[in-house]
């Protein structure tokens, strides 16, 4: 495991948590030297006036970072192969073909039943893992709080975290119901950024992990790259301090080696992995039609997606790109490319399949991750990052973007694979994508949405059960919320036929 670290330029201190010491001379000596012919030799600028738990602090950070290595990927980011884009990589793209794609709006009831019931198989014989992406804080929502924490009014005041827990409760049980067994589990790994893992952690514990067993829900962190100046400088956040910022989504891969999730996979059996973002309050995890799909193609990667809603709509597509599948941002396709519709269906975009980061992985894909993890792209993020001025020794905050954020995409692995070992589900959006991105008020992807899609939904399953759903109108909001331990996607409502719900309102209990 330490060769894999040291290929992947990760180096953990084997003396985590003790208190550091200030090096020895001739230690400090060649890290400086080290630092010095990279051009990266600022970071030591303060040091000789630091105390010693400063220079402590400083020397175990630079320490873990190699500044060749941040060199290399930065102007790889800064510059990369360049691509084709706009009208010429349009002439490149193709939908992926109908061998890899099905989708819950034309797909037959019989094959939706079919990856359900062999879904809800691999659950019960535990088979199956949840990784959740969650390293995001809600600044933009208007807390500190990890994003999982934020409660966007539902009546039963919910968090994010809540919702998503107990579908695992939910869904273990109904795989339970199904093979007449107790005991099963669905493990789900949160994986946290710096900022957000003892917050994270935290919020767990003091919700007694909202019904799953402690065992079961492993917070582990993803790593952190320096930020980096426009002219190519590590930056320091102190004196004693390198900035540092979260790596990306992508960061996920080396993440699962390095906190040894992936061995813990291993010990457990698992083969299928569900892998999702945390802002999505309508997301299924471990959604069974979405295992049942993927392994039935025996893929090792497959992606849900949702049909764009209009040319216009800045999403990032799932497609064949150079023959290979991936994702193409928004901002890279011509507005020809953006509005070409399908020749099959001439009332739907050619280019539809917008991608909302959630994913399926075989078990047997994760265990390559050191033949390729080092090889993944990092891209540049332009952010306002508060650094101190080597010049003079003053924090300076910027109001406007000033550095540079390295991050990886969780998809660029996607063109790794050959077209046989990837497949696309489309879904229906209302049923399983409600982004939380921006603060309450602005009216697109904000706490208010996310509450009225939740609702909307609730109230569908009830009409769909025989129930009638009334509000009045001086109450100014409808829809009914639904407790995922009452229902993990509509079933389990019978009980509600012929009986009259009046909105807003909130069922936790069966009837």
């Amino acid at each position: 495991m330490e060769n894999v670290l040291e290929k992947l330029h990760l180096r953990s201190s084997k003396d985590e948590g003790v208190p550091p010491k200030e090096p020895d001379e001739h230690d400090l000596k060649e890290l400086r030297k080290h630092y010095e012919k990279a051009n990266q030799e600022q970071v030591f600028t303060f040091y000789d006036d630091l105390d010693v738990t400063g220079k402590a602090s400083l020397y175990s950070q630079l320490s873990t970072i190699n500044p060749d290595h941040i060199n290399a990927i930065t102007q790889g980011a800064l510059h990369p192969t360049k691509d084709i884009s706009g009208e010429d990589l349009g002439h490149l793209l193709k939908p992926l073909p109908e061998s890899v794609t099905a989708s819950i709006l034309d797909s037959s009831s019989e094959d939706i039943e079919s990856w359900y019931s062999s879904g809800l198989d691999l659950i019960s014989e535990g088979k199956v893992a949840v990784v959740l992406m969650a390293g995001g804080q809600g600044t933009r929502l208007g807390s500190s709080a990890p994003k999982g924490c934020f409660n966007i009014g539902l009546p039963s005041e919910k968090s994010l975290f809540q919702l998503q827990a107990e579908r695992i409760v939910k869904i273990q049980q109904l795989a339970g119901k199904k093979h007449g067994k107790k005991g099963i589990v669905v493990p789900w790994y949160v994986m946290t950024s710096g900022p957000t893992r003892n917050p994270t952690a935290n919020f767990f514990q003091e919700h007694d992990y909202f019904g799953l067993m402690k065992d079961d829900v492993i917070i582990f962190e993803q790593g952190v790259l320096p930020c980096i100046s426009d002219d190519g400088k590590i930056l320091l956040e102190t004196k004693s301090k390198v900035a540092v910022a979260p790596d990306g989504n992508g960061g996920i891969y080396q993440a699962l080696l390095t906190s040894h999730v992936r061995t813990d996979m291993r010990k457990r059996g698992i083969e299928h992995i569900h892998a999702y973002c945390v802002d999505n309050c309508l997301v299924k995890v471990a959604d069974p039609v979405f295992l049942g799909f993927a392994a039935s193609k025996d893929v090792d990667i497959a992606t849900k997606a949702v049909r764009k809603r209009s040319a216009k709509e800045p999403v990032g597509l799932i497609v064949l790109k150079n023959g290979k599948p991936g994702v193409v941002e928004y901002s890279e396709i011509d507005q020809d490319t953006a509005e070409a519709k399908d020749a099959k269906q001439p009332d739907v975009l050619k280019f539809r399949a917008a991608n909302i980061v959630n994913h399926y992985y075989s078990f047997r894909f994760l265990e390559t991750i050191e033949e390729w993890v080092h090889q993944l792209p990092h891209h540049v993020a332009r952010k306002k990052i508060p650094y101190v001025d080597t010049g003079n020794g003053e924090t300076i905050k910027p109001d406007k973007p000033n550095a540079i954020k390295l991050e990886q995409f969780v998809f660029d692995v996607f063109s790794r694979l050959e077209l046989d070992k990837f497949a696309s589900l489309e879904v229906r959006r209302e049923e399983e994508f409600s982004p939380l991105k921006n603060a309450r008020g602005t009216g697109e992807d904000d706490p208010d949405t996310s509450r009225k899609d939740i609702l909307a939904q609730g109230s569908k399953w009830i009409e769909v059960a025989g129930g009638i759903v009334v509000s009045e109108e001086e109450v100014g909001e409808t829809g009914v919320e639904i407790s995922p331990l009452i229902s993990y996607g509509g079933e389990g409502l019978d009980s509600l036929k012929g009986k009259t719900i009046k909105a807003p309102a909130v069922i936790e209990k069966e009837s």
